[in-house]
Order: C-alpha cells, then sequence, then structure tokens
C-alpha cells in the first residue's frame, strides 16, 4: 500500500490514531527544529568578519566579567598578572563569562530571565528564520521530485566538509586526547538509567522512528523496492556518520582543552551548547578562523536542511492523502506546503524572543522526542506485530522484494522493540526530572503544564481514537474488535478482493504523492 502516516494505518483502522499521533509529533518537530537553522545561519552570517564576533569581548553585548583568554595551568600561587584584568585570584577569573557564551545568551538569544518573560522579538534572529523557512518551502514545493534533486548536494556536501574538518582537527595540537576520551568508553556510566534514556531517544530521533517521515517517503518507492535491505543501508549510514562526526568534534574539542589547559570533560557541551558553543569557541582559536566557521555552519546548515525536507514532506504528504482524489485542485501541493510553512513560522515567533529559548526547551523536552517518541515506536510494534500480524507482515514483505526477512525481525517486532521501548519509557518515567535552563534557572509550574500538554497532545491520540471507534460501532466487542482491525483501503476489505481484481480500477488519485501513485496488492493477504 503507497500512503502516507495516517492512511498506513488503513491495516488495522482501529489503530488509525498512531498515524495521527505521528503528525502532532513531526508537526512539533518541524516548528522547532527549524531554530537550530535559524541559530546556524546567524551564525553563518557572522562569520564573513575578519574578526569572528565571539571572539572578543569588546562588543555592546559583552559585559565586564567577559574574559578572553584564561589558561588554569598560567595560576600560579592562587593569583595570576594580567594588564587587562588585573591581579586576580583563579576563584574570581572561574567565574568570568567568555565571550562566546555572551554572544550567544547576550546577542543571538538576548535571553530574558525566564519564560514569563518574553520580551522583545530579535529581529535579525527573525530575519535569519524567515529565511530558512523560504528556503524549505521552496525545495519541498515541488515534492520529491524536486527535493530528491537538492538532497543529491544537501546530503553529500556535508561529508565533504567533514573530511576538510577532520584533516585540520587532527594536525591540532591536544587532538590525540580529544579522540582518546571519545573511544574511551567509561563503563561505570552503564549503571545510570539517564545514560540509556538519553540514548534510546537519541536512537529515535536520529532515525526519525515514530514520526511517519520514513513511511511518507518510502510511498513514492516502487512496489518491488528492497526496503529490507535499505533499513540497513539507512542504520549503518546514519550511525556511521554520527561515529566519523565524532572524531571531527572531538579532535577540535581536544585542541580547545589543550589550549585552556584543562580536561575535556570541561569543555564537552552536548545539544546547542556543542554547536553554538563548544565548536564556535574552538574554531576562534584556530589560524584563519573565519574560514573554519563558516565551513562548519553551512555544514550544519544543509544538514539540518535534510531533516527539515523530510519532516516537512512526511507532515504534508499525511495531510493531503486525507483528501480523495475528487477533491483534487491545482496547486494543492504548493498551497499546502505553503500554509504548513507559514503556520510553523508563526508558532516559531515565539522562539525568537528574549524568553524564546525556554518555548524551545518545551517543545524539544516534550513534544518530539524522549516519551512521546518511545510510546509511539511501542504501540507501532504491538499494532504490526500482534494485531496485523507479524508472520503476515513478513508475507508482505516477503511478496514485494520476493524473499523473506531473516526471522529475528520477527521476534523484534514482536517481543524485543516493544520491551526495550517500554522499558525505556517506564526509566524516564521514573527518573522524571522537571526542566531547567543550564541547570539553574527552573520552569514555573504553569511551564511544567504545557509541556505535558505538548506531550499528551499525540500519546492520548492513542486511545482516544481506539476508544471513540470501538464506541461508535455496532455489535459485540468481539464482532467491533474483529471488524475495526481488518485491513481496509477506500471502503474494500482487502482480505474479499478477488486476485485478478483491477487494483488500478479502485484506486484514486492520491494527491499527497505524486500522479500515478496508486495503491498496490499483487494477491489476496
Amino acid at each position: 500500500m503507497k500512503a502516507g502516516s495516517i492512511n498506513v494505518w488503513n491495516i488495522a483502522p482501529l489503530f488509525k490514531g498512531l498515524g495521527y499521533a505521528s503528525m502532532v509529533i513531526v508537526f512539533f518537530c518541524n516548528t522547532y527544529y527549524i531554530m537550530v537553522l535559524a541559530w546556524g545561519f546567524y551564525y553563518l552570517i557572522k562569520s564573513f568578519n575578519s574578526t569572528l564576533p565571539w571572539s572578543t569581548c569588546d562588543n555592546p553585548w559583552n559585559t565586564e566579567n567577559c574574559i578572553e583568554i584564561f589558561r588554569h595551568d598560567d595560576c600560579q600561587n592562587g593569583t595570576i598578572g594580567n594588564s587587562t584584568f588585573g591581579n586576580l585570584t583563579c576563584e574570581e577569573l572561574a567565574n568570568g563569562r567568555s565571550p562566546i557564551i555572551e554572544f550567544w545568551e547576550n546577542k543571538v538569544l538576548n535571553i530574558s530571565d525566564g519564560l514569563d518573560e518574553p520580551g522583545v522579538i530579535n529581529w535579525e534572529l527573525m530575519l535569519c528564520l524567515m529565511a530558512v523557512w523560504v528556503m524549505v518551502y521552496f525545495c519541498v514545493w515541488k515534492g520529491v521530485k524536486s527535493t530528491g534533486k537538492i538532497v543529491y548536494f544537501t546530503a553529500t556536501f556535508p561529508y565533504v566538509v567533514l573530511i576538510i574538518l577532520l584533516v585540520r582537527g587532527v594536525t591540532l595540537p591536544g587532538a590525540y586526547d580529544g579522540i582518546l576520551y571519545y573511544v574511551k568508553p567509561d563503563w561505570s556510566k552503564l549503571g545510570e538509567a539517564q545514560v540509556w534514556i538519553d540514548a534510546g531517544t537519541q536512537i529515535f530521533f536520529s532515525y526519525a522512528i515514530g514520526l511517519g517521515a520514513l513511511t511518507a517517503l518510502g510511498s513514492y518507492n516502487r512496489f518491488n523496492n528492497d526496503c529490507y535491505k535499505d533499513a540497513f543501508v539507512l542504520a549503518l549510514i546514519n550511525s556511521g556518520t554520527s561515529f566519523f562526526s565524532g572524531f571531527v568534534v572531538f579532535s577540535i574539542l581536544g585542541f580547545m582543552a589543550s589550549e585552556q589547559g584543562v580536561d575535556i570533560s570541561k569543555v564537552a557541551e552536548s545539544g546547542p551548547g556543542l554547536a553554538f558553543i563548544a565548536y564556535p569557541k574552538a574554531v576562534s582559536l584556530m589560524p584563519v578562523a573565519p574560514v573554519w566557521a563558516a565551513l562548519f555552519f553551512v555544514m550544519l546548515l544543509l544538514l539540518g536542511l535534510d531533516s527539515q525536507f523530510v519532516g516537512v514532506e512526511g507532515f504534508v504528504t499525511g495531510i493531503l492523502d486525507l483528501f480523495p482524489g475528487k477533491y483534487y485542485m491545482r496547486y494543492q501541493r504548493e498551497i499546502a506546503v505553503a500554509i504548513c510553512c507559514l503556520l510553523c513560522f508563526i508558532i516559531d515567533l515565539s522562539m525568537v524572543t528574549q524568553g524564546g529559548m525556554y518555548v524551545f526547551q518545551l517543545f524539544d523536552y516534550y513534544s518530539a522526542s524522549g516519551m512521546t517518541l518511545l510510546w509511539q515506536a511501542f504501540w507501532e510494534c504491538v499494532v504490526v506485530a500482534w494485531v496485523y500480524g507479524a508472520d503476515r507482515f513478513m508475507d508482505d514483505i516477503a511478496r514485494m522484494i520476493g524473499y523473506r526477512p531473516f526471522p529475528w525481525m520477527k521476534w523484534c517486532w514482536s517481543f524485543i522493540t516493544p520491551c526495550v521501548c517500554m522499558g525505556i519509557f517506564l526509566f524516564h518515567l521514573l527518573n522524571y526530572k522537571p526542566l531547567t535552563y543550564n541547570n539553574v534557572y527552573v520552569y514555573p509550574w504553569w511551564g511544567e503544564v504545557i509541556g505535558w500538554c505538548l506531550a499528551l497532545s499525540s500519546m492520548l491520540c492513542i486511545p482516544v481514537s481506539l476508544v471513540y471507534k470501538l464506541s461508535g460501532a455496532k455489535g459485540t466487542f468481539r464482532e467491533r474488535w474483529e471488524n475495526l482491525t481488518k485491513p481496509v483501503w477506500g471502503g474494500h476489505h482487502l482480505e474479499y478482493m478477488a486476485p485478478d481484481t483491477d487494483i488500478k480500477s479502485l484506486a484514486s488519485l492520491s494527491p499527497g504523492t505524486e500522479e500515478n501513485k496508486v495503491i498496490i496488492f499483487e494477491s489476496v493477504m
């Protein structure tokens, strides 16, 4: 069946709420993830200066506590003499602020004191946000035919930049220590529940599992496309790229630690802190810093655009597949993409204010990662393996690709994956910690409520849809269950379709995909 993230669950109509849940998640993801691109684009523009603005303390946004260079090994007998900062103790210097942190918080974010102080819009950042949304729109509006051509460049050029940065990174002093820190595991961390939670949610988010985006993109493939092989290739390329990128990042972080005379653990950041604080700071210490800064942020922008293309394409495909072919209108896709981008942009305006970072963290922590993806993935496995049937699904794949997948896959769908998902989900709940910013600012209670509303807006789609469909059907509970779990398309129960049925005569034009996209079933399941 070729369908988007909603109609694909016609394999078990009772659980079609899974499709709506994935649409909610991917919409939230599209909304807040683009902020990373806006910040990256802002940094890229600021990189075209002879002196990087985040490398000095003589800018209007800097405070009196700004310190450009401080090496801990320069501290002798508890004091350090410096004509700029005077005779200060190491403790006093340790309380100083780096110019990159002040650039990030005082210039880029212009951050307020809390969620309840939204402040004014940062117009420079808003223009960057508008620019990246325009880029996304014109890359997605014509569908995968145009997006696919663009991705040939946006997906491959970052590898060229990574190789250039790696060659440069390994030639810097301290690079060896940084790489050693990266590849040498700390086995004691495996006993911490938070490590497993972070690892699980990162993999799910990185692979776009539960977002419905892969379903939408897969709907454009030929019927006999080897999706089984593609799944392995995707996993290897995705994880391989992440592993390779680690050498690039930690070689340069090792150099920064060496320059500052501190341990590598003191400069290693995660999340936005790595992309917009640690790495730019390291680049500012390198010769010809603007060149390396520009290369890094070009790479970041292209990688982010790829992810945004997938998310927007998945959302628009799912929406348009809800409309039968008889409602098709000219420029329908272009209008739908425009509405999607405009709606997301309007919501994003709350993230380019002085309190925007607090809003961004709410979306990031609750709406499209962590519990929501784990909950979604758990139910997807349950429905495919136990409602539709793992053996039946294996037969469908074999009919498509010409051979049966390894039996291990069936056990993963039926037992291993749902158990791991639910286990990490429960770990997440039991180890739940209130959201904070920089481990200092604690969100107010009403901020936590908003966050949980974002999370539950997708998680409740599944039980609400299930109860609604069961309560609206006729017959005994068993009869309703059997009727609502039969695969259907356009009102036709697939198992009742004769093998020689002209499938194309039953298929209506699917406006969410290309004009030649039809539903294909070669035989009765």
